[in-house]
């Protein structure tokens, strides 16, 4: 194929090819070509023309099929146009010839088609050069038609499309004789034909301006004649040309001179031709034949669909603004349709009708208006509505009998009245919240008027109201509740009229109905409401005989709708309703004889009506509320069923003996009895299986069957692939509402009044059920289905056989009908079978079960064959049985050989494949082949189209399934698909199609292979691609979506070889395509490209907007052009309904966003902000004016926001929905940027990367993020307004703590504030929806708890909206109009006490980190003005409400604790509920309180530590009911008052109890911050005495906590948890500690200090010293800290020391957190001895020295790297506070602890001793552990040999040292020792007391040089001078006599002094100093000294003399020793 990339066509590579690949080399040569043409230099084309134009030439003689035809037309007018243009004449001259040919033979025709084709792209491509010869080929082009065949007139007619094109005005000359060909065409009986005559038109139109003037009328009704018969491709095309040519007619594109006479066309006249069709049908304006005029015939469905997608075709091209304007009169016009005569002649006819003028207004109203513009259209609407109602209610009510208006009025009204309400129902549902003004508009009383039709005298007016009112209870749940109670309460006032009774009775259900889709559902109280009308409509039903039928239908219906309330409503309904249904059927035997005695016709109508409401009602209870139907239910149930069943033996009698008036209700009871069967366990009713099967055969098989429409019964039976073979599915279509009227049968569609008992589903569109026949029919076949596995193998064989009997003997229409039904009803059992896998039985059942299928499968109905292959596919699924499978696909392969007939052969073919979707157990090869085979022969049958269609779709099933055995065959197939691509005609779009799916399975089939370099997998990449393009040519629409989705297959599999070039232009032009599935297409490929490729996508798009013509300019395209692909994106968002469409546009989007957000920020958010902005509506324009009055000054910053509210920008009035995702986008940047550079959220790093680099940061933008939030949140749509808020949350988290550069102290978000207010307080309004007062709540707490706020009046204004909602909530649930679910008073309160809680929070949090001892920092801010306001303004402002706040916090947290408890005890919950949930939604309240109660637990927490636990007389709450959680779920009065120490218990324990259970409940896994909160809240109650003391007497509950924080440390890796689990331990060990103090003091005050030997051991381990592990505090805390500690240095562990982790490898570096969690571990593990009885104590010791000696021993390594300097001073306070215990010294443990430390001491030296030749060892640590070990352990401890020897070497050995530093240390750890107790201090100053003198004597010789060394000898000074110190009074002068020798050497002399260094100095100054201070305080000996040593004296003087002045200057500081500042600075002073 590479050899086809050339100018010239490779002739000899061609010629060496076979002929298939001849035409794929041909074709790929033509496409290189078409791209090369217009990039080649124009000299070379030339250069080459000739030879070119030879070969393209001979190309179009031979043969070529249709693609390459098409690509050769382009190909040979680019050549002309790029290169010379002179010649083309001849080419022109040659075309002509070769159409003027007589030759008429097959093989010629593809050369004469391929002619045509290039006369078209000459003159489209050349125009005017070819003028001259322009008529003749036009004549002779029409001329060649009359005897053209379909493909040829198809082409002749795209040929003068293409010719118009090109010539434009230059063509006028041809116009009337191209209009005349057309017109013929238009009518063709080829459907290809005539949509190739609309585009003719379509394009002849553009210039010939007689077609929209004088000839309009004259096209009109053709197109009316081609719309007759015409598909779905013809009714799309024409109504394009039929709305264009009107809409030109209507507003002229271009001036036309006035004739005499003539005149504007008026929109009621285009609407008049319009309506001449659609209610005469094809024939002329005047020209109506005879049985027109007599009124016989009736108009086509397929011309009244036609026209009205021709009237939304011809509003949307006059637009939106035009129709806001015309709006009334299109209404009324469209109404006069709908309320005709001839339109309503019989009720299919009113239905079909009325469906139409729905679709229109829907289609426009819905899709070309901006929610303002809707509105206006509403009132409109309501105005019609208000009219037709004053009609009618002036027929009804007039006294004289002349005047009445005549019924046929009224039953124009009707249908007037339902068009408008269902449409008027849409809008508002559409436009939710955002209608609510146009319910409050007095003028218009919307709501009035739809109710005053509730009394219309039709039903479907009636119904069509009721419904209406429940699209306003969806889009505004605030009205369910009203309306619910005015309904009820007209009910009640007109119960004897039953219109009223009728009306009322269906706005309740259909009201009821709405509550399924409003997430804030409606009262309790309204189900109750409900019951006592139903139960009084039921009861008076029998009082008055002419409301009886309204009465109990009503009845019926409001039970039935009350079941969708669901199982918590209904279950307290159970009982009642349960005596209802009983009380509705015959109680006995005898009874139900009695009744078939007596009774009439009416009589008979009420019970059949009660008895099959009472059904509906069972039905509507088992689908909804499944939970209810126990055991118990059901067999009250089943009696009554069996009743009913027993009733339908009796129906066709009492229908004998009663007329047809009882056969409607009949019908509808049998149909209630088969549906609530077939929702039932067939084993519950065996007893009944023989009558109910007879009534099943009588309505599949009997006389009495009407056809059922086969779009309603089969389809579901089908597998929905092979549903593509009928044509476009309906659910593809954008006109699915109208198109499926005509698959409807009969029937002309469903509606409401068919069954009033649907207005209650769940479902946004109206229902639109059968009428009951087919209904029933419909039930029959399920019901079938369900029953026919549970019967005897006999029974089911008779069954069958009688079902195949039926078939045979039949003949007709009726055979037709019944072989549907019984087919169906067979494979509706197939399907049960499968499901449940049960059998289908032996031999006997098979037989006629095959029977059957074959014999639908060879029907000649194409659903009928589509149903009996999936059928045979299933039955082969249930049998299972390989021999049988075998057998019935052999019979398949013999039929598809022998039969000659396209219906056998299409049924086999598809049977086929679909045996093997469901057998793929028949995977040999073999059966692959032989498949393959024969479809591959059948595919290629081109004498059937449809043979090859259902083939081409059966190998596509094969190749899908067969998996990797399906390789062998892949390059045949591939051959196969692409040779029959390149020659199948254009009209026979069916086999493309087919062909289409074909390639995609092979796409799918070959998977990653497809990347592959191989020259195999390289043809067959090739093929796939031609492929592509060939469909991507085509003119079909759905080959054009399969051609993309075959694209995207080989886009995933081998994304390098798919050009996005030329893929994604192709994919923009067809956004915007009529065709849902093309669009469908293109969304899906661009949802998968984006997730690569997104930019790319992005900048293709835009480059093709920039090289379009201009000539059809689509919004689109301007779109793309100022916004790019994405906003073009959201403008088709905005329009599109369908779901799955829209929500691949908006994935589609995420990934666009998020591969270029960072990058395009800037792009992004203004893509947001505009689409937010584009809203025809100034919503917020109040809350400005609010805002302007509070703060003058910042106006002019607010009014942007409102500016343009009238959008001009890319986009203009978009819904809320698109809206609301702009804003879920703007959250997805802002998280996105999250991840990204941190300057994105620095205001000063942004400015200043942004002056180095053109980047943009999210924080420049921050003014628009508040914008839009602030534009969102005050927004009339609640769903916008709760996106807002969100986003504004997302907003205070993100910059809350981001500075203002500019001003210092300041945070950027503070210049905001006012913009904030005003974003919130629309929320708190008094009727703002709770959720979006909830979500305010959560906005408003986070902005207090922020800090942003500084002033305390910004900060009131915020608050003051929190206190207004606290005060709702002390109002309570109590109020009397309660508009929505009791969970919503729950949401909200728990919202509000969250809130609140996190601002008390965050008050207590600011005031105590202002008390803290380090908080001089905040003082001086304080005092710059800068005060946080997370201080005591804050805490004053909560202060106020604080003792409300405290009762509602903890009746919040009583709530919760019931809530939690498990199931088993639910009957401890109380029985009205808790304080702020009602008992009947515990379910709804549960996630309520789950979100919200940790917060409130810990600001209850954080406020009784406040209180200290002091009761406060709070004064009374006003509140509802009490809630003070002191009755803890009894009810107040029962319990006694209860003491203030009782209360603080309940309340200890609450707090303590929730906190438990929530940390030991395995799914807390995801709450951190919840986890927080909860060990929070246990710290601040720990830090309070009382609880502390309560915590520290109950051994068991502390032991729990601990187990419960041993689990919490072990499963969470936080760090802050980790430190906050050891905190609360600490806590926990302290208030034991306490205890235990405590304990042993008083027993000391009682005994006295005589009797102290009797004391009993208080602590753990009593007398024995055991400790019991679950039982023992210690044992607990030990574990945890061990758990801790061995998991930060695994080295302790004797286990793990050898492992990788431990001492083996690597050590591990802990980080500072790791430290802080050593260190608290540590401080608890020493405070554990303490907490022990002297024995106890004894067995705890040793682990704690182990693990206390392990960590200094790793910290004395430096194995935990650079971070030790953190952890040694935790390491030495709690080995202070181990030898300090208490328990070294009491007598009992004394011994013990002595030998046990002496061990440790052992330890320590011995460790010392190991480890000081390792490098890195930290020996002023080892030392400093040492000192501490002599001076606080007893002296027994320390003075024993060897230890003190060794203690003795070790400080020997440090004064060796070479370091000066630890020199330094050694000297100060002297000090401390020499001033220690004398047994300690005494050894140690005779082994080192020597030594220190000499090494001070050598200072002399050797001077210090640095400080280091400087401070050594000043450390060395001290230690001598408190060795002096030490010695008493008798032997201190000595000591001073060598001291003073000493100093006095270290003085410099003047000469010396000068030059000396700067540390010898500041030595000569300190030893002065010294001098100066000891000589006075022993003048005694100094003056003997002086006296001596003359030489010193000397010294001294001279040393004196020089520093007098200095010594002058400074004040003498006396120094004291322990003053002196060691290197080595440690946090805490240990000595």
């Amino acid at each position: 194929m590479e050899q086809a990339h050339s100018l010239l066509l490779n002739e000899e590579a061609c010629s060496q090819l076979r002929e298939p690949q001849r035409a794929e080399f041909v074709f790929e040569w033509l496409r290189f070509l078409k791209k090369l043409l217009p990039a080649t230099d124009r000299a070379d084309v030339k250069q080459n023309q000739k030879r070119l134009v030879e070969q393209l030439t001979t190309v179009l003689t031979s043969s070529s099929g249709p693609p390459t035809r098409l690509l050769l037309a382009q190909c040979l007018a680019l050549v002309y146009r790029v290169g010379d243009s002179l010649m083309s004449s001849l080419t022109v001259d040659r075309c002509n010839d070769i159409i003027r040919s007589k030759d008429d033979s097959p093989s010629f025709l593809p050369t004469r088609l391929a002619a045509v084709a290039c006369l078209g792209a000459l003159y489209e491509q050349l125009g005017r050069l070819l003028i001259n010869s322009f008529k003749e080929t036009v004549a002779n082009l029409l001329k060649a038609m009359k005897s053209a065949e379909s493909q040829g007139r198809c082409e002749i007619m795209l040929c003068i499309e293409r010719i118009l094109k090109g010539l434009g005005v230059s063509a006028v000359s041809c116009h009337r004789d191209i209009y005349k060909a057309a017109r013929t065409c238009l009518t063709d009986r080829s459907m290809a034909v005539r949509c190739a005559a609309t585009k003719c038109l379509l394009e002849l139109q553009r210039e010939a301006v007689f077609l929209w003037s004088s000839e309009l009328e004259n096209v009109a009704t053709l197109c009316f004649r081609a719309f007759e018969g015409s598909n779905y491709d013809v009714r799309v095309s024409i109504s394009k040309l039929l709305g264009t040519l009107l809409a030109s007619a209507l507003e002229p594109r271009q001036a036309i001179a006035p004739r005499p006479g003539s005149k504007r066309n008026s929109l009621e006249e285009v609407m008049e031709l319009l309506s001449s069709g659609f209610l005469r049908g094809g024939a002329g304006f005047l020209r109506a034949s005879g049985d027109m005029l007599k009124g016989t015939s009736s108009v086509s469905r397929d011309v009244r669909v036609g026209i009205t997608q021709t009237c939304v075709v011809f509003v949307s091209i006059l637009g939106g603004a035009w129709l806001e304007t015309h709006f009334s009169c299109l209404l009324s016009l469209l109404m006069e349709w709908v309320s005709h005569t001839r339109a309503t002649q019989y009720p299919s006819d009113a239905i079909s009708c009325r469906c139409c003028v729905s679709f229109i207004l829907r289609a426009t109203l819905g899709t070309l208006l901006g929610e303002k513009a809707q509105i206006a259209a509403a009132k409109e609407i309501c105005q019609m509505i208000s009219k037709q109602k004053r009609v009618v209610d002036a027929a009804l009510h007039e006294g004289n009998v002349e005047t009445r208006v005549s019924p046929a009025d009224v039953a124009a009204s009707q249908h007037i009245l339902v068009c408008t309400l269902l449409e008027l129902g849409s809008l508002l549902q559409d436009l939710s919240s955002t209608a609510a003004p146009l319910l409050q508009d007095t003028s218009i009383g919307m709501l009035d008027t739809v109710i005053s039709v509730l009394l219309h005298p039709s039903a479907s007016a009636r119904l069509a109201a009721a419904w209406c009112l429940r699209c306003v209870a969806v889009g505004m749940p605030a009205q369910v509740a009203v309306l619910l109670d005015r309904c009820a309460e007209r009910l009640n006032a007109l119960k004897s009229c039953p219109e009223a009774v009728a009306g009322y009775s269906a706005a309740i259900a259909a009201l009821l109905g709405a509550v399924q889709l409003c997430p804030l559902g409606i009262s309790h109280s309204k189900g109750k409401v409900v019951m006592a009308l139903a139960e009084d409509l039921l009861r008076s039903a029998a009082q008055n005989s002419r409301i009886s039928i309204q009465r109990t239908q009503g009845g019926w219906l409001l039970l039935s709708a009350l079941s969708t309330l669901g199982p918590t409503v209904m279950e307290h309904h159970l009982p009642r309703l349960l005596l209802l249904w009983k009380c509705a059927f015959p109680l006995s035997v005898k009874d139900a004889e009695n009744e078939l005695r007596r009774g009439d016709s009416f009589t008979w109508q009420v019970t059949l009506e009660g008895r099959a409401g009472v059904l509906c009602a069972m039905k509507s209870l088992v689908v909804h509320c499944k939970d209810l139907l126990t055991d118990d239910v059901i067999s009250r149930l089943l009696p009554l069923l069996s009743c009913a069943v027993a009733l339908l033996t009796q129906l066709p009698a009492i229908i004998k003996s009663y007329g047809n008036q009882v056969k409607n209700a009949a019908a509808v009871f049998r149909l209630r009895v088969y549906e609530i069967l077939t929702l039932l366990q067939p084993k519950t009713y065996e007893e009944s299986f023989g009558i109910v099967l007879k009534q099943l055969l009588n309505d599949l098989t009997g006389p009495e069957i009407t056809a059922c429409a086969e779009l309603n019964l089969m389809p579901s039976l089908c597998c929905s692939q092979d549903l593509a073979l009928l044509g476009p599915g309906l659910q593809d279509m954008d006109q699915h509402y109208i198109e499926e009227q005509l698959h409807g049968g009969g029937s002309g569609g469903g509606t409401l009044e068919y069954d009033p008992f649907t207005i209650f589903e769940k479902a946004q569109e109206v229902p639109t059920p059968l009428p009951p026949a087919s209904a029933l029919t419909a039930a029959a076949v399920q019901l079938f289905g369900v029953i026919f596995p549970h019967l005897g193998i006999q029974q089911r064989a008779q069954i069958l056989e009688q079902f195949c009997e039926f078939v045979r003997q039949l003949k007709g229409v009726r055979q037709q009908t019944v072989h549907i039904h019984v087919a169906a009803a067979f494979c509706c059992t197939l399907k049960c079978l499968a499901s449940s896998r049960r059998e289908l039985g032996p031999e006997e059942v098979q037989r006629p079960a095959l029977s059957l299928l074959l014999g639908a499968l060879e029907a000649s109905n194409p659903l009928l064959r589509c149903m009996a292959a999936e059928g045979l596919a299933r039955l082969v699924q249930v049998l299972n049985d390989p021999s049988l499978t075998i057998s019935i696909t052999l019979m398949s392969f013999d039929k598809l050989k022998t039969a000659r007939d396209a219906i056998t052969r299409t049924g086999h073919a598809l049977a086929l494949g679909a045996v093997y979707r469901y057998l793929s157990g028949i995977s040999s090869p073999q059966y692959i082949s032989a498949c393959v085979g024969v479809l591959f022969t059948l595919s290629q049958d081109s004498t059937s189209p449809e043979v090859q269609m259902w083939a081409l779709h059966a190998l596509s099933m094969v190749v899908d399934q067969a998996g990797p055995l399906y390789h062998t065959h892949l390059e045949a197939s591939f051959t196969l698909v692409l040779r029959l691509l390149l020659s199948t005609p254009h009209t026979h779009v069916e086999v493309q199609q087919s062909l289409g799916h074909c390639l995609n399975a092979l796409i799918t089939s070959m998977g990653p292979d497809l990347q592959g370099e191989g020259a195999g997998v390289c043809a067959v990449r090739t093929s796939c691609l031609v492929g592509c393009a060939v469909m991507q040519d085509s003119q079909d629409c759905l080959v054009q979506a399969q051609a993309i989705s075959c694209l995207q297959q080989l886009h995933m599999f081998a994304p390098r070889f798919v050009n996005l070039a030329s893929l994604v232009p192709s994919l923009c032009i067809n956004l915007c395509s009529s065709y849902l599935s093309l669009r469908r297409a293109v969304v899906a490929c661009l949802r998968q490209l984006a997730q690569r490729e997104a930019v790319e996508v992005s900048e293709h798009a835009v480059a093709l907007v920039k090289e379009l013509p201009r000539r059809d300019n689509s919004q689109l395209d301007v779109t793309i052009k100022e916004v790019g692909l994405e906003g073009a994106l959201f403008s088709l968002l905005d329009r599109e309904s369908d779901p799955q469409l829209c929500r691949d546009i908006q994935e589609t989007l995420v990934h666009m966003m998020r591969s270029a957000a960072e990058s395009k920020l800037a792009h992004w958010l203004k893509l947001c902000k505009d689409v937010l902005s584009a809203s025809a509506d100034s919503a917020a324009a109040a809350s400005v004016e609010t805002q302007q009055e509070e703060d003058g000054d910042r106006y002019d910053d607010c009014s942007v926001f409102h500016a343009k509210s009238d959008s001009s920008g890319p986009f203009n009035n978009l819904r809320w929905s698109t809206r609301v995702f702009s804003m879920e986008c703007v959250c997805r940047i802002i998280a996105q940027c999250e991840n990204g550079d941190p300057a994105h959220f620095n205001m000063a790093l942004a400015q200043e990367q942004r002056l180095h680099e053109s980047t943009d940061f999210l924080v420049l933008h921050l003014a628009d993020l508040i914008r839009m939030a602030f534009m969102a949140a005050t927004d009339h749509s609640d769903q916008l307004r709760l996106a807002g808020l969100q986003t504004l949350l997302v907003i205070i988290r993100k910059f809350s703590n981001v500075p203002e550069p500019e001003f210092p102290g300041h945070v950027i978000l503070e210049q905001y504030q006012a913009n904030v207010g005003a974003a919130l307080r629309p929320a708190f309004h008094v009727d703002a929806p709770p959720n979006v007062t909830a979500k305010a709540c959560q906005v408003c707490s986070a902005w207090i708890a922020s800090g942003v706020i500084s002033d305390l009046r910004d900060l009131r204004r915020v608050h003051q909206l929190l206190a207004s909602s606290l005060a709702k909530v002390q109002v309570g649930r109590d109020v009397p109009s309660q508009v929505y679910n009791e969970s919503t008073f729950t949401m909200e309160t728990l919202a509000v006490l969250k809130a609140w809680a996190e601002v008390y929070i965050t008050a207590v949090q600011g005031s105590r980190q202002r008390e803290s001892p380090d908080s001089h920092l905040q003082q001086q801010s304080e005092e710059a003005g800068t005060a946080g306001p997370a201080g005591a303004g804050l805490l004053k402002l909560v202060q106020t409400d604080l003792a409300t706040l405290s009762r509602l916090w903890l009746a919040a947290l009583q709530d919760h604790a019931l809530l939690t408890l498990p199931p088993q005890y639910s009957s401890q919950l109380p029985i009205t509920g808790g304080s702020f949930y009602t008992a009947e939604t515990v379910e709804q309240a549960r996630p309520h309180y789950y979100s919200a109660w940790a917060t409130i637990l810990h600001a209850t927490a954080l406020w009784l530590n406040s209180t200290g636990f002091i009761m406060v007389d709070e004064g009374p709450a006003n509140l509802s009911r009490p809630v003070t959680p002191t009755s803890m779920g009894q009810s107040t009065s029962l319990s006694s008052v209860k003491s203030p120490e009782d209360i603080s218990t309940d309340r200890l324990h609450l707090i303590l109890g929730i906190s438990v259970e929530f940390l030991c409940s395995p799914h807390s896994g995801e709450q951190l911050e919840t986890i927080n909160s909860c060990l929070q809240a246990l710290q601040a109650l720990l830090e309070v005495p009382w609880p502390r003391s309560k915590v520290g007497n109950d051994q068991a509950l502390s032991v729990e906590l601990l187990r419960v924080l041993h689990r919490l440390i072990v499963t969470r890796e936080s760090p802050s948890i980790q430190l906050a689990v050891l905190e609360l331990v600490r806590q926990i060990v302290c208030a034991a500690q306490e205890h235990v103090k405590e304990k042993r003091h008083s027993a000391e005050v009682d005994d006295g200090a005589a009797e102290k030997e009797t004391v009993p051991e208080f602590g753990e381990g009593r007398d024995t010293g055991g400790l019991v592990p679950g039982q023992s505090l210690v044992f607990g805390a030990l574990e945890l800290c061990l758990c801790t500690l061995v998991r930060k240095l695994p080295q302790l562990s004797p286990k793990l020391a050898g492992s990788p982790t431990g001492r083996g490898g690597q050590t591990c570096s802990l980080s500072n957190t790791d430290c802080r969690l050593v260190t608290s571990a540590l401080a608890i593990l020493s405070e554990l001895p303490s907490i022990c009885s002297p024995e106890g104590s004894v067995s705890v010791l040793p682990t704690v020295l182990y693990l206390l000696l392990g960590v200094l021993r790793e910290a004395v390594k430096g194995s935990v790297g650079a971070e030790s300097g953190q952890l040694v001073p935790g390491i030495l306070q709690a080995l202070r506070t181990v030898l300090t215990s208490p328990m070294s010294r009491a007598e009992k443990s004394r011994g013990a602890w002595t030998e046990l430390l002496q061990s440790a001491l052992h330890t320590l030296l011995e460790s010392w001793s190991t480890d000081k030749t390792e490098p890195g060892v930290d020996e002023v640590t080892m030392l400093t552990s040492l000192t501490i070990f002599l001076l606080y352990a007893s002296a027994e401890v320390t003075t024993v040999e060897p230890l003190q020897t060794r203690c003795i070497q070790t400080f020997r050995a440090s004064l060796e040292s070479k370091d000066p530093m630890v020199l330094s240390r050694s000297y100060q750890l002297l000090v401390s020792l020499f001033q220690g107790p004398e047994p300690i201090a005494r050894p140690f100053i005779l082994a080192l007391g020597g030594r220190l003198v000499t090494q001070l004597e050598e200072v002399e010789k050797g001077r210090p040089q640095g400080p280091a060394e400087l401070q050594a000898v000043q450390d060395a000074i001290r230690a001598l001078e408190a060795l002096v110190f030490a010695a008493d009074e008798t032997n201190r002068p000595q000591l001073v006599a060598v001291l003073l020798p000493i100093l006095i050497s270290l003085l410099l002399d003047e000469n010396a002094l000068a030059s000396a260094p700067a540390a010898s100095r500041s030595l000569h100054e300190s030893v002065l100093r010294d001098l100066m201070r000891i000589g006075p305080q022993n003048s005694a000996v100094f003056k003997a000294l002086m006296a001596s040593a003359p030489h010193m004296k000397a010294r001294l003087e001279a040393a004196v003399k020089g520093n007098q002045e200095s010594v002058n200057t400074k004040a003498q500081a006396p120094r004291v020793i322990s003053k002196n500042t060691p290197s080595i600075q440690l946090k805490i002073n240990f000595l």
